[in-house]
């Protein structure tokens, strides 16, 4: 059983920044001048360092901050059998539709040779656990209640897949998607086991499947794979996901499973990023089989607040991409509107985002994001009443 956490509990979405020498680091080990073990020691330290950072935050629930990860979906090539890593560019080069993909990649704020995708090139299994020797790492180093994030199964699939370098393997996404659901099955399992507080999915394409209205963007390549009916892609995401989570019942193990969804954390310039309510996607969302919904809220791009049945919120309250540290009484202001809605404990309370959802394109320093940390600690315990 794991610790319990108070009403209005504080946690993050995932990422926060890597430092320097960890930025550097990543990239020596990814040219091959760094041996893996002298990586693994180097991000070692900075989980324990970033797990001491939250502590003395006052954060509830903790992660270890995606510190190994060079980005929130692509890490996953390391894990993985049949995954390979390519560049956008790259896959210019084999795509036969060249006119549509070129689109995309104008659609993109950075050039394309700088975004690599974790690409399916052959059948995919899982050779070694996604996320579940990280948890066991840090749950030596803290004693508090620990989240982990996974990609979820629709954006593995639709981002995976490019039919392209893959057809050998698979003639259809929907045929990918019974391995992804397969890996994640396992993974989940060995999470819970391992005593994980809260399992959280990322699934940030489904608002780009509502909030497009027919025009292409992209987290990475997944608009490869998109069909050209937004119900049918919703639908496939609900099935998918839902399929990952039937039978592991974790709030009888004291456990979480969430569902993290946003509008794209590739950059700083609001503008460039997707905008609407959640009101097209909430009856999909109260079908998925998670105890979670974590949503962006302290934008405005995201409108006001939709109630979701039988489902708890993880509200946020913070713009993770912005220089200024929301105030007490702002953040507070967020979570009272919301308490017209959801009873504080299942109420949580969290960043729009990640600080760094890719290791060397982060939205944020680490000394703000502390600080916004903080305030939204503040604001909890407030509201509690000083507790």
């Amino acid at each position: 059983m794991t610790a319990s956490l108070p009403p209005l509990a504080v946690t993050t979405v995932g990422s926060w920044p890597r430092s320097p020498e960890l930025l550097r680091a990543q990239k020596a080990k990814r040219a091959g001048r760094l041996d893996p073990a002298e990586f693994d020691r180097l991000a070692d330290a900075a989980v324990r360092e970033l797990l001491r950072v939250q502590e003395d935050c006052g954060i509830d629930l903790v992660t270890d901050g995606e510190q190994r990860r060079d980005s929130y979906f692509s890490f996953v090539a390391e894990k993985l059998d049949g995954v390979a890593m390519m560049t956008l560019a790259d896959m210019l080069e084999i795509i036969e539709d060249k006119v549509a993909f070129e689109r995309i990649l104008q659609s993109l704020d950075v050039p394309a040779y700088s975004i690599s995708n974790a690409t399916c090139v052959g059948r995919v299994r899982r050779a070694r656990p996604l996320v579940a020797d990280d948890l066991r790492f840090a749950q030596q180093h803290t004693g508090k209640p620990i989240k982990v994030t996974l990609p979820g199964p629709y954006l593995l699939t639709r981002g995976m897949f490019v039919r392209e370098a893959c057809g050998h393997a698979y003639d259809s996404k929907e045929a990918l998607g019974v391995d992804v659901v397969a890996l994640l099955r396992e993974e989940l399992g060995e999470l819970l086991d391992a005593g994980a507080a809260f399992i959280q999915f990322d699934e940030p394409v489904l608002t780009e499947v509502v909030f497009t209205q027919g025009q292409t963007r992209t987290f990475m390549c997944a608009a490869l794979a998109a069909a050209a009916d937004p119900a049918e892609e919703l639908e496939f995401a609900v099935a998918l996901l839902n399929q990952v989570t039937a039978g592991f019942a974790a709030t009888s193990r004291g456990a979480r499973i969430g569902l993290h969804i946003c509008r794209g954390n590739w950059s700083t310039n609001e503008a460039t990023l997707l905008r609407g309510g959640y009101h097209p996607l909430a009856p999909y969302l109260e079908r998925m089989k998670v105890d979670q919904v974590v949503l962006e809220y302290a934008t405005e791009r995201a409108g006001e607040l939709v109630p979701l049945a039988g489902k708890e919120l993880g509200l946020g309250v913070i713009n993770p991409r912005t220089p200024r540290i929301e105030t007490v009484a702002e953040i507070r202001a967020r979570i009272e509107r919301a308490l017209q809605h959801y009873p504080p404990e299942r109420l949580f309370l969290n960043p729009d985002c990640g600080f760094a959802t890719f290791s060397n394109r982060p939205v944020n320093s680490l000394e703000i994001a502390i600080q916004k940390m903080r305030a939204m600690v503040t604001a909890a315990h407030e509201l509690r009443g000083g507790a």
